[in-house]
């Protein structure tokens, strides 16, 4: 069985796709960029950036009962790897112990020109 969820916690989904997918237990949520839940884009600083993108992941998994130590497994996607290390220290901060296992590349490019989209995937205890 397949559960959509939405909340207007996060960013509302600016294509055809869903805020999350949950099916057998795991919970797929989409990429998240650095867009406010009343739709503003933080643009510029990529501190700023990741700080909003890592509170949009937060107030998706906080509507569905869950919360980071609920995350098995992250993608980063980076405009630029120089962006690691500031991303890194954001990103770190929200996983006090037991992170998940992650991916991070750097790409082409990613909606709206931002720096930054982190996609999480989550287990149910």
């Amino acid at each position: 069985m397949k559960i959509v969820h939405s909340t207007d916690k996060a960013p509302a989904a600016i294509g055809p796709y869903s805020q999350a997918v949950e099916a057998n237990g795991f919970v797929f949520c989409s990429g998240s960029i650095p867009l406010t839940p009343e739709g503003v884009l933080i643009e510029g600083d990529v501190r700023a950036q990741t700080q909003q993108v890592m509170s949009n992941i937060e107030g998706l998994l906080g509507s569905m009962g869950l919360g980071f130590g609920d995350v098995v497994k992250t993608t980063i996607f980076l405009s630029s790897m120089d962006h690691f290390g500031v991303v890194n220290e954001v990103y770190g901060a929200c996983f006090e112990a037991d992170p998940p296992a992650r991916s991070t590349v750097a790409v082409a490019g990613l909606p709206k020109n931002v720096d930054v989209e982190i996609e999480v995937i989550c287990v149910r205890s």
